[in-house]
């Protein structure tokens, strides 16, 4: 079976294969990621900015992973990441800093029933719950959508540019 790029999987067909994807110098995508993001799980539209390529000298593994470090692509999936990742966080810890400050200086209130058992304070851990669960999916939907795709061509393209260096075998 064909991946989604059309090449063959490493574990489907043999040394002997008559498939184009088993020429010298082609190289197998062997990667589960790969097909799930060609599934299509409603990635942005936008467009990363582009990897370097590839150097023509030989380059040590460090150089290119330096290299990518530095490129405009990597540094707008991390710029994505910061920009939800601290404001989500900071909001995260003021809520539950405030849950413990009033729980300890404000017994009255926290003790102040809702309706029949429920207090004001058994509403706000249940909130702490909810708060996490709801931030939880907000940051797997974050990535999702806005990091993904990109830390994967990040990827594919790190590990095409470190190809040259184990002389072009994967």
């Amino acid at each position: 079976m064909h991946s989604s790029n059309g090449h063959l999987r490493a574990s489907e067909g043999g040394p002997d294969s008559s498939d184009p994807a088993d020429a010298p110098g082609s190289v197998r995508y062997d990667d589960p990621w790969y097909d799930a993001l060609a599934a299509g799980w409603g990635e942005s539209d936008d467009v990363p900015a582009p990897v370097p390529p590839a150097r023509t000298e030989q380059a040590t593994a460090a150089e290119i992973y330096l290299e990518v470090q530095r490129s405009a692509a990597f540094q707008e999936v991390r710029s994505r990441y910061r920009r939800f990742v601290v404001p989500a966080v900071a909001g995260f810890l003021a809520w539950y800093v405030g849950y413990v400050v009033t729980a300890t200086t404000a017994p009255g209130l926290m003790a102040r029933p809702v309706f029949g058992a429920v207090n004001v304070a058994m509403l706000a851990g249940l909130g702490q719950f909810l708060t996490t669960f709801l931030l939880t999916w907000a940051y797997a939907r974050h990535a999702r959508l806005r990091r993904d795709r990109a830390a994967l061509e990040l990827r594919w393209d790190t590990q095409e540019m470190t190809r040259g260096t184990r002389g072009g075998s994967s």
